[in-house]
């Protein structure tokens, strides 16, 4: 059986799509929510351990302002002066109130680096850690090339042997809908013997035999 391929196209399409708005829509309601353009962030190193494992899932919460800020939380900012790296650590001292400036440490670090764990400030905070959803990070890894396009593959096949369905289905359906000439034939040479039983119309009767002695002196006068 043969199928459109262009309909079949414009429905994969349909659905790309769809899944991309679906993703684009929760994105940006997350960066809303938690008011930071990365709400998440997986923990590389084990600087924070035991409390932060490697490959946690932290939740960072941008809506925490700076200022409030305080003697233990754990925060995630960019490294200092280079914004080359994030980091995940524990404030561990308000250096100074103006502006405000802190100085970070890692839980399993002996001492605060320099240029790494302070000075901060408000332009290196990205936000508080919210919540901690453990080992999630995995994930990310085995998301990683080749697999991810592997993955991609996947879920395109499964689009479109849904489309292949689809369309298949439809064309039973509108097979099955089309009326056969033999059924119609049958139903009409269905016998009903109550048929004869009924009772005549009585108007009806009437009028045929006030014609039917008309009809018999026409033929007379024919005759």
């Amino acid at each position: 059986m043969k199928f459109n391929k262009k309909s079949m196209s414009k429905g994969i399409l349909k659905d790309i799509i769809i899944v991309a708005i679906g993703v684009i829509v929760i994105w940006i309601s997350l960066q809303v929510v938690f008011g930071t353009q990365n709400p998440f962030y997986v923990v590389a190193s084990g600087s924070m351990i035991p409390v932060l494992e490697v490959y946690d899932v932290l939740i960072v919460q941008g809506h925490v302002p700076f200022e409030d800020i305080k003697v233990g939380d754990i925060i995630v900012f960019n490294r200092p002066t280079t914004h080359d790296r994030v980091i995940v650590h524990r404030v561990a001292s308000i250096i100074d109130d103006e502006p405000k400036t802190i100085r970070t440490k890692g839980d399993a670090n002996p001492a605060s680096i320099p240029g790494t764990d302070f000075p901060i400030t408000k332009e290196d905070y990205i936000g508080k850690v919210a919540y901690v959803i453990p080992q999630l990070g995995y994930v990310t890894q085995l998301l990683k090339p080749p697999i991810n396009y592997i993955i991609i593959v996947i879920v395109v096949g499964i689009m479109i042997v849904k489309q292949v369905y689809k369309k298949k289905n439809e064309k039973e359906i509108a097979i099955q809908g089309i009326p056969d000439t033999n059924d119609s034939q049958i139903e009409s040479t269905v016998d009903i013997p109550e048929l004869e039983k009924l009772e005549k119309d009585k108007e009806y009767s009437k009028h045929e035999e006030s014609k039917l002695p008309e009809s018999e002196e026409s033929g007379k006068d024919q005759k």
